[in-house]
């Protein structure tokens, strides 16, 4: 009996530590993630318009038809990037990813409290290399933190009502995500 217990347990400790391991893997070696689908169609540091979802795919994942989006394909190895979104009427948010998906920073419209989302995206290297001004607060200057080189920075502008779209686009058609200009 306290054989068959020990090969029990030692069977569902190797599960789980296989179980485990492939949670932590898959994103890692999967090919077809939102950052590769997008590759051809997004340029790096860019903001590019993604078209609405249709009911046979789009190019990433969960798609809400109310909502226009666009993304940035990111590479902060060259510098860090000023972004730039001007809200929409309804509700616009900003969620910034890794490479390989992880969510790390999130903001809204409501959250920003101005007409414009303005933020700088940097590695943690390029921030600590940052001189330290007096006379600018936090509250002047939003500081993202990437923990990644390269990643995905996902733009949506809410159309309550599906005539209310064109709104939706426009605001997103204005955002701006380039390289920073060193000072």
């Amino acid at each position: 009996m306290m054989r068959w217990m020990l090969l029990l347990l030692g069977g569902a400790l190797l599960g789980g530590i296989v179980h485990l391991a492939t949670i932590m893997l898959v994103p890692r070696t999967a090919t077809q993630d939102a950052y590769s689908r997008l590759e051809p169609t997004a340029a790096v540091n860019t903001i590019t318009a993604l078209a609405p979802p249709k009911p046979e795919g789009s190019s990433t994942s969960f798609m809400d038809p109310a909502f226009a989006t666009a993304v940035c394909r990111y590479d902060l190895s060259s510098g860090s990037l000023k972004l730039s979104v001007p809200v929409s009427q309804a509700y616009t948010s900003v969620t910034f990813y890794t490479r390989y998906g992880v969510a790390y920073y999130a903001i809204n419209d409501r959250a920003a409290g101005r007409r414009v989302i303005e933020l700088d995206l940097m590695t943690l290297e390029q921030h600590a290399q940052l001189p330290e001004e007096e006379d600018v607060t936090a509250a002047d200057r939003l500081i993202v933190d990437s923990p990644t080189v390269t990643g995905l920075i996902a733009i949506r502008a809410l159309a309550p009502e599906p005539g209310l779209m064109p709104m939706a686009r426009a605001a997103l058609a204005a955002a701006k995500c380039a390289r920073q200009d060193p000072k």
